[in-house]
């Protein structure tokens, strides 16, 4: 599975995934800072990727209102660190069948998480 970092996603999840055989883009290196949403959904689209952030709006806005997309993982921590961070995308990973991810939208907190739109079962 591709991904793509959104600005704000710490970059200490990318050996992560790759060791797990995933392929990660950083918008950072191949976007323009400071683009809007709709330019990091765009250009995740076009890479068939997974968008990884932190910005609530994805979850709330962008990714209830458009499905068109591979799935959005929005982690919204009370205290985002790098090592919180990664390690809620280690859960993420091994707790959630990735082929359903498809035009969802998840939003990961420090204790539970959301899922948009939900699992039938």
């Amino acid at each position: 599975m591709r991904f793509l970092l959104d600005e704000n996603f710490p970059k200490a999840v990318i050996p992560v995934l790759e060791a797990k055989g995933h392929e990660v883009d950083d918008f950072r290196v191949i976007g323009v800072m400071g683009s809007p949403d709709e330019d990091i959904l765009r250009l995740a689209k076009e890479s068939s990727a997974v968008i990884l952030t932190t910005d609530r709006d994805f979850f709330h806005t962008l990714g209830q209102s458009v499905s068109e997309h591979c799935g959005i993982i929005v982690v919204a921590l009370k205290q985002p660190t790098r090592a919180a961070i990664v390690s809620r995308i280690e859960w993420f990973i091994e707790h959630i069948d990735l082929q359903r991810i498809q035009g969802r939208v998840f939003q990961l907190r420090d204790r539970a998480w959301m899922v948009y739109p939900p699992f039938d079962d």
